[in-house]
């Protein structure tokens, strides 16, 4: 496994410890989807509460920096919070799972095996889901970012026909990005 699967297994193993759902998104997860690339973090998607905090901070990895007020401050005004392992220096990124759409993603989460010796699985976006997120971010990014558009016509040209294109309709309005969800499937 890279360094990259490794740290965010050791994270997702204090997730599941804790019976809380994640889910693995941005580069890591178009990757998975789309046309692989290297990424210097690892973002997660968590269904979250104050007292859960408290529980992942006991069973993660002593080898984290972890603020557990921090996160705590953060997750209490919406806002996503990190870990940093400290061996490699690689960050994660949390992001509370909140709105109706993010449940909706949480629910159709795939879990993917990223090590067949010995078998370990991680839970990742959809190719759909992922696909909505980085056209999300890309909107974000004011729509300047090289990066993002080639995740995005990555997942595209990878996953072709196989992309759920009435679900991608469906939800495109919810995720903002309605408009640019026909210029994506046409790249």
């Amino acid at each position: 496994m890279t360094d990259v699967l490794r740290v965010a297994a050791l994270v997702a193993d204090a997730w599941e410890a804790c019976d809380m759902r994640y889910l693995i998104g941005g580069s890591l997860a178009s990757s998975f989807a789309g046309e692989p690339r290297s990424t210097l973090g690892i973002d997660m998607v968590v269904e979250l509460s104050d007292a859960s905090l408290a529980r992942f901070a006991g069973r993660l990895n002593p080898e984290f920096y972890f603020d557990l007020d921090q996160a705590r401050s953060d997750l209490r005004l919406g806002l996503s919070f990190n870990l940093i392992h400290e061996p490699t220096g690689l960050k994660v990124d949390v992001f509370p799972s909140r709105s109706p759409l993010a449940r909706t993603q949480m629910d159709r989460r795939r879990s993917i095996e990223v090590c067949a010796d010995p078998s370990r699985c991680l839970y990742f976006y959809t190719p759909e889901d992922i696909l909505l997120q980085k056209l999300a971010w890309f909107r974000q990014g004011g729509e300047v970012s090289d990066r993002q558009w080639r995740d995005v016509v990555g997942i595209v040209v990878t996953q072709g026909a196989s992309l759920d294109r009435s679900y991608l309709r469906e939800h495109a309005e919810e995720a903002g990005v309605a408009d640019l969800l026909p210029r994506a499937l046409s790249s």
